[in-house]
């Protein structure tokens, strides 16, 4: 698409997401805006509130979005009616929603699940596996995730991701070398650091480095034995953070080891290599670079890697995407986890009293609290996640993954005090809501669709960030996130066509689509 095209020619569908705060409803205009060719323009030259859209510099290719399906949340969607759990999936599987092409799966419980299991109850009485089973994930998880398969028009890609090895197989908890602060725990937490566990960290003793990679190659084999496409498989979900609920520590040294003399011969062994693709890190961009170069020095251990997973919740950190781009360019980066910190319709991850909110020490948190709204942290997180999908996009992501599809009004089920925030709620009388952040990111999805390619971009200031995709059915897809408290008019240059005075409402997340 470039000046060639003629004024009249190509159309462009705006599509503007507004939500009221104060009433917590949200509403989508959609209007169709004049294309000219620029040259034509005779009356000025257009130079000012300008986001350019370059056809001709192409970056890599969005190949999707997902969802993880944790016990939780499978276990919600199994308490509702066959037709609004139909309805539900179809929201993240189905066209007209995210049409997902990826799942995440934890293997063995995580912090969304209704208790800590393995798959194996106790592996030093039975050092040869011989009891393995994923009965456990037979009752809520794989039923959800076969409907979903079965809904979606195209293959599902399963990304399977350990929280902990089984706690006979560890050293004990290590959370006081974390902050516990950012992992989880709570200033006067009891930690019985005499004995391993699932929770708090410790490490994968190294006596112990084949048996879980063989753990792990049973785990993927049953899966696939069920006939759910296990294409990726992630070493530690958070290599660094001994959190409050399963977890397990790795440096970069231990999992390229582990990697390479246990976990990829025990796959070679299966047959699994081709099909099955090795992702390290799994964890927050900010020290990404750190682990991941430390993992790749040994060339030969880089050669099984597909790629590097990574989170959100320590800050932008863009750069270091494009640092990571540069450096291994035949590796997928891939976003593997976000949600909103606090329980749906609260402003913190835990319940906490008019008391125990005043109890607080003085400071930006106990601000935040005392002076947010529950919708106001609702637009906050859908900001959050534009924000952040637009940066990621300009700086080489290749599939995105978001956490939990769907919690209740507690941000659970999870067998760990607490809650998070999701895009979808379960609400008590079965039904479920889609909340503000869903509404955001469906709408990237519909823009930026899955195996688009990603254009170059500029925009003017930080008043308005932009990204823009080619999709494969030839449309090109543009995101417009204005979080300014004021309309902005911008002007969108492409390829020699324009469209002046795009009208940006204030606080709202709007999409061009350009056809032919």
């Amino acid at each position: 698409m470039g000046s060639k095209h003629k004024e009249g020619m190509m159309k462009a569908l705006k599509t503007t997401v507004h939500y009221d705060v104060t009433a917590g409803r949200t509403h989508t205009e959609q209007t169709e805006l004049s294309v000219m060719d620029e040259a034509m323009n005779t009356e000025h030259i257009v130079e000012s509130n300008v986001v350019g859209i370059y056809p001709d510099y192409t970056f890599q290719m969005m190949e999707g979005y997902g969802c993880s399906l944790t016990e939780s949340a499978c276990y919600l969607l199994s308490k509702m009616d066959s037709a609004t759990r139909k309805e539900a999936l179809a929201q993240w599987f189905g066209p007209a929603g995210m049409d997902a092409w990826f799942v995440r799966v934890h293997i063995d419980s995580c912090d969304y699940s209704l208790s800590e299991y393995q798959a194996v109850e106790d592996p030093l009485a039975d050092p040869e596996l011989e009891t393995f089973s994923i009965d456990r994930d037979r009752q809520y998880i794989l039923p959800v995730l076969k409907e979903a398969m079965a809904m979606a028009g195209h293959p599902i890609h399963v990304l399977l991701s350990p929280w902990s090895p089984p706690a006979q197989w560890k050293t004990p908890p290590e959370m006081t070398r974390n902050d516990a602060s950012v992992y989880g725990g709570e200033e006067g937490d009891v930690i019985d650091l005499s004995k391993p566990g699932r929770c708090f960290g410790g490490r994968l003793k190294p006596e112990y480095y084949s048996s879980w990679a063989r753990y792990l190659v049973r785990f993927i084999s049953a899966y696939m034995a069920e006939g759910v496409p296990v294409t990726m498989l992630s070493i530690q979900n958070e290599a660094a953070a001994a959190t409050s609920w399963d977890s397990c520590l790795w440096t970069g040294d231990q999992e390229r080891e582990f990697l390479k003399h246990h976990l990829y011969p025990a796959m070679e062994e299966a047959g699994l290599t081709d099909a099955v693709k090795i992702f390290i890190w799994d964890h927050n961009k900010e020290r990404a670079i750190e682990h991941i170069d430390e993992f790749m020095s040994d060339p030969e251990v880089a050669k099984e890697v597909g790629g590097f997973a990574y989170h959100w919740y320590s800050g932008d950190h863009f750069e270091a995407l494009s640092m990571l781009r540069g450096k291994y360019p035949d590796k997928v980066l891939m976003h593997s986890e976000s949600c909103g910190l606090h329980i749906p319709g609260k402003v913190t991850m835990l319940d906490m009293t008019d008391e125990q909110i005043e109890a607080l020490p003085d400071g930006d948190y106990k601000t935040m609290v005392q002076t947010t709204t529950p919708n106001e942290m609702d637009f906050n997180d859908a900001t959050a996640y534009a924000h952040d999908i637009i940066g990621d996009l300009n700086h080489g992501m290749q599939r995105w993954i978001d956490w939990n599809m769907i919690v209740d009004r507690q941000g659970g089920p999870r067998h760990t005090p607490g809650g998070f925030a999701a895009p979808i709620v379960a609400e008590d009388d079965g039904r479920y809501t889609l909340t503000i952040s869903y509404r955001y990111i469906r709408e990237i999805a519909q823009a930026v669709k899955p195996n688009a390619v990603v254009l170059g971009t500029s925009t003017y200031s930080r008043d308005i960030e932009a990204v823009s995709a080619r999709n494969a059915d030839g449309s090109i897809g543009v995101v417009l996130l204005n979080q300014a408290e004021r309309d902005i008019p911008v002007n969108i240059r492409m390829g020699g066509l324009l469209v002046a005075d795009v009208p940006l409402p204030a606080r709202t997340l709007s999409t061009l689509v350009f056809t032919e």
